[in-house]
């Protein structure tokens, strides 16, 4: 049973979308989704890569980038 309450209850139950813009290789979109499967919250972004920019687009959301591989860049939309 997963605890809801709990970050490691959260990090379970949901995987950060792919909204793939660029037309990927299928091994690009391979690496991503197995990195994106190990990034649940900010924080793990952040300890991964250092964030490149972040965009406010409103009083509740943000976009955070991150410079990744192959000269392309993540976009998380945070809320």
């Amino acid at each position: 049973m997963i605890d809801e309450l709990t970050c490691e209850g959260y990090a379970q139950r949901v995987a950060l979308p792919l909204h793939d813009r660029v037309g990927l290789t299928t091994d690009q979109r391979a690496e991503l989704l197995e990195l994106l499967a190990s990034h649940h919250m900010l924080q793990d972004v952040a300890r991964w890569r250092m964030v490149s920019d972040i965009v406010t687009q409103d009083e509740y959301s943000l976009d955070v980038i991150v410079a990744w591989d192959h000269g392309l860049f993540l976009v998380y939309d945070t809320t």
